[in-house]
């Protein structure tokens, strides 16, 4: 005995008010079929409404699956009563008529509208910034868009810098903009890419005549000798491909990715690598990063890096010492510490600041090249914030300097071998006795 299956779909026709659907017996049509296939197929029908956006959930597409179970019999006369009964049922289900529910439309976010310190609670950023930054992005936008979605660019951008402060569903954030969850998806593709052709505008590395204040920034903060940056490792949680799941799970079996930083004195992000996965350890990212060759162009300048004992110690590289003997040793361990703390700060302020990259919110069900996307963007938004010098707000106030929200750091890294302490032995010697 054979089985086949047939789908109807009532055809797309509108109309203004709502029409009630015509009761069509299933027996009926039972009875139809079997007398116009002259006994040879027996059919079991079963019928469903299917919601869809946009569709009235009782008055929707009427989707009925047919159940042909046919006799055996000649081939001729099996196609012609097939034939017969799918014409019969189209000409039935074309009786039928479809409604569709008006559009609805949301007033677009107005920014002309909103106080200044609601703008910066709700963007990170203040008018001026933001108004900026949508001229320059408009030119992308422009070129990105193959079809006209009717959404202002300005809104677009806005919508985004929800998005990526507040953490929150894409629904949500739609609404709050006055666009749908479909078009909020399709702002965000276009916005996240036009916003990283500007990388390079935002986050840059100290150049060679701006050694001496970036030292001079750091001894004035914590009296550490020659230090022009600290690096660090940060963790963004995410939801991972099903196929390559384990690549993303870390020794405390959390899928997320592992994200090389370094930053100055003053928060800002001059590096970032968030291309590694979470089962990478940080000396891996470090070595197949730019920053060895960066170091290696400086290191006649007798410049350093700050790292924790994750990685190893270099001649461009300062880490703790394991297990100090003598005062100096102690003391070079309390100012490195110090000084540490910046990187540690700067993943607290980055991540209050852009709650979707804070383990609080959840994971980002993305594919890690948008997660990467996300990444960069916050990081890119982090420095043009403190350029301009926005204040951090809170729905409760401000968050002042370095106790901005400090996530805690994962101490349970493993040590990276020592492989030239003879550098960090003479700093030791010169600055800490």
């Amino acid at each position: 005995m054979l089985n086949s299956a047939a789908v109807f779909d009532r055809p797309p026709r509108r109309c203004t008010t709502p029409v009630q659907l015509p009761h069509i017996p299933l027996s009926h049509l039972t009875d139809q079929a079997a007398a116009i296939s002259g006994g040879h197929m027996a059919l079991i029908i079963t019928a469903s409404h299917l919601s869809r956006p946009g569709i009235h959930t009782v008055t929707g597409t009427l989707r009925i699956n047919i159940f042909l179970q046919m006799k055996f019999c000649d081939t001729s006369v099996l196609a012609d009563s097939l034939l017969a009964v799918l014409l019969h049922m189209a000409r039935l289900l074309g009786q039928v008529m479809r409604w569709q529910h008006p559009p609805v439309y949301r007033p677009l976010v107005d920014l002309s509208t909103m106080e200044e310190r609601h703008i910066i609670v709700t963007y990170r950023l203040d008018r001026a910034t933001i108004q900026e930054l949508c001229a320059q992005l408009e030119p992308d936008l422009m070129s990105a868009i193959r079809v006209s979605t009717g959404i202002p660019h300005l809104v677009q951008v806005l919508s985004v810098l929800h998005f990526l402060a507040s953490g929150s569903f894409q629904t949500t954030v739609a609404i709050a903009s006055g666009m749908s969850q479909p078009m909020f998806s399709n702002v965000l593709s276009r916005v996240l890419p036009a916003l990283l052709k500007h990388m390079r505008s935002y986050i840059v590395s100290p150049q060679v005549e701006d050694l001496p204040t970036v030292k001079g920034d750091f001894h004035a903060l914590e009296h550490t000798p020659n230090t022009i940056s600290t690096i660090d490792g940060t963790h963004v949680a995410l939801a991972p491909p099903r196929r390559s799941e384990q690549v993303y799970r870390n020794r405390k079996s959390y899928h997320l990715m592992n994200v090389q930083m370094v930053c100055l004195a003053d928060q800002y992000i001059s590096h970032v690598n968030a291309k590694f996965l979470g089962s990478v350890h940080d000396t891996y990212i470090l070595r197949n990063s730019s920053i060895p060759y960066v170091m290696g162009q400086l290191q006649r300048h007798r410049v350093w890096l700050i790292g924790d004992s994750g990685y190893p110690n270099l001649s461009w590289l300062l880490t703790p010492v394991r297990n100090p003997r003598t005062r100096a040793e102690e003391r070079y361990n309390e100012a490195h510490g110090r000084t540490r703390r910046v990187i540690e700060c700067t993943f607290g302020l980055l991540k209050a600041r852009f709650r979707c990259l804070h383990m609080t919110g959840g994971s980002l069900y993305y594919s890690p090249k948008k997660v990467y996307q996300i990444i960069v963007a916050c990081c890119m938004l982090h420095n043009l914030a403190l350029r301009r010098q926005v204040t951090f707000l809170q729905e409760d106030g401000p968050a002042g300097g370095l106790v901005a929200a400090v996530e805690p750091v994962d101490s349970e890294d493993e040590e990276a071998e020592e492989e030239d302490i003879d550098n960090r032995n003479n700093i030791i010697m010169q600055y800490f006795q």
